[in-house]
């Protein structure tokens, strides 16, 4: 089909649907006399009558209204299609969002401007690929194996924390059972739909240690306030309490006992076809020593 054709048809479109001459003409930027010459060419051509125009209204003929249903979904299909090559949507958790993504986004999004990212926050273990994400974020432990993985962070360490006005006139833990007996700020995880038992680790081995308290949070950022506020031990990451360790705001109990994870992983279908928008992205956050 020749491209003038294509053009014409996209005009038919764009009134039949605006039911407006006055509006179309606004989307495509020309006069109203200029598309309803486009109008009256593709009738022409079609030997069809496509649109019954009176003073006040715009309306599609059957034979429009039947062009309309046909070659509408066709046009938008590509207009997605075209869009998406642009468009990358990331599902994570807002502490590797802000932690691991965001800090190289900052460059990345402005030497690529017309590349659109959607970011979505999410604790749970995302299907990327029923859910229609085009990566998700992982710990490289826990991703599947017939994902292909790319690391975009260091070893991972959580931290037990707390703020003096909590534990200031209560016993100091000295093994992570001992947390039992304390206000801990607990974290639900959607994927399991439980709370999260705090990991640690004695001589090589697991402990998991399910401990209670007066808050539950679904997010790690709310988990470090309640503790800064001195509502009881929270376990976060160590990289986003530091800050406040060092100002003496928090206190860091247990550390022995905090094994060392494998960092986050950009994960995605092997099968994938990646766009370019997708390639540099994965460049843009892979982790280097």
């Amino acid at each position: 089909m020749e491209r003038q054709n294509i053009n014409d048809l996209m005009v038919f479109l764009v009134v039949a649907r605006e039911r407006s001459f006055t509006k179309a003409a606004a989307k495509f930027g020309v006069s109203q006399s200029a598309l309803s010459h486009t109008l009256r060419q593709l009738e022409q051509r079609l030997g069809v009558r496509l649109l019954t125009r009176t003073t006040r209204s715009v309306s599609p003929t059957e034979a429009g209204e039947r062009m309309l249903q046909s070659i509408g979904p066709l046009f938008d299909e590509i207009g997605s299609a075209l869009d998406g090559l642009g468009t990358v949507r990331l599902t994570a958790g807002d502490y590797q969002i802000q932690c691991y993504i965001w800090p190289k986004l900052r460059t990345f999004l402005q030497q690529y401007p017309d590349i659109r990212l959607e970011l979505d926050v999410n604790y749970g273990l995302q299907d990327i690929v029923s859910e229609g994400y085009d990566a998700g974020v992982r710990f490289g432990e826990q991703i599947a194996k017939d994902m292909i993985s790319v690391r975009i962070g260091p070893d991972v360490r959580f931290a037990v924390v707390a703020a003096e006005s909590y534990f200031a006139s209560r016993d100091i833990p000295t093994h992570p059972k001992d947390l039992m007996q304390h206000r801990c700020i607990n974290l639900r995880l959607p994927t399991y739909g439980g709370l999260y038992a705090w990991e640690f680790e004695e001589n090589g081995r697991e402990i998991k240690v399910r401990v209670d308290g007066q808050l539950v949070f679904n997010t790690i950022y709310n988990a470090l306030e309640a503790a800064l506020d001195g509502f009881g031990f929270a376990y976060v990451p160590e990289d986003i309490a530091k800050l406040h360790l060092g100002t003496g705001r928090l206190h860091r109990f247990l550390e022995d006992f905090s094994p060392y994870w494998e960092g986050f992983h950009l994960y995605y279908p092997s099968r994938r076809q990646s766009s370019p928008a997708f390639s540099l992205l994965v460049n843009a956050l892979r982790y280097s020593t």
